[in-house]
């Protein structure tokens, strides 16, 4: 929720609801369908109908329109048992001075021809770099490494701002396992002792391959 609303104020679109309300229209979204557990939520919001189309947000029409997509869905256990690939791909995370790299938005081409991509290749995941050449994030998830015992995650700066990439963290520090966000190439991914990646709806899944390279 926090970060919906904080993406939505960077956006300048109003919601029309307070987080409260919108909690609750979602509480009443899986009560209406008897949904206990094992439900994964898709939760959109747009500016709302246009009379033509048209991208200034001032011809829109009405209040934005929210979307709650609830539905029984369960991960694959296959990739938790076996791992991923991936392939490094051509398309950057670009600076936020071009579109913020934390806005998880409907706009994000760049992610769609990155995934295309990895798909060619026949790998699962695309692997991203930053305009530097830094290693980034991937097409849909969060990228980790593990070192000699130390947690390397990506700088922030180039990726979405994940909330099970911040667990991840804060189990780190709370566990005392050593950790740092920082800059790294791919040559360091490669011969890394442990890679694996983090979303809402797959939780940490482990890389067993990169560009070719066994992890």
């Amino acid at each position: 929720m926090d970060r919906l609303y904080e993406n939505s104020k960077a956006v300048d679109m109003d919601i029309g609801l307070t987080k409260n309300e919108l909690l609750d229209l979602i509480y009443q979204t899986t009560d209406a369908n008897n949904m206990l557990d094992g439900v994964h939520i898709r939760l959109m919001v747009t500016r709302g109908l246009k009379p033509t189309p048209y991208q200034n947000p001032n011809t829109t029409i009405g209040k934005p329109i929210v979307v709650i997509i609830a539905e029984h869905k369960a991960a694959s256990s296959g990739p938790k048992i076996n791992g991923i690939t991936l392939f490094t791909c051509h398309v950057r995370r670009g600076p936020p001075d071009v579109q913020d790299p934390s806005w998880n938005s409907h706009s994000k081409l760049n992610c769609i021809a990155a995934c295309i991509q990895a798909n060619k290749a026949g790998t699962d995941e695309a692997l991203m770099l930053d305009p530097q050449g830094f290693v980034a994030t991937c097409n849909s998830v969060n990228f980790f490494c593990v070192r000699k015992g130390v947690v390397w995650a990506p700088r922030p700066q180039y990726q979405m701002a994940g909330i099970t990439r911040s667990n991840i963290l804060r189990c780190c520090e709370l566990g005392g396992i050593p950790y740092k966000e920082h800059d790294f190439y791919l040559t360091q991914v490669y011969s890394a002792d442990e890679s694996f990646v983090t979303g809402t709806f797959g939780g940490v899944t482990p890389v067993r391959e990169i560009d070719g390279r066994v992890i």
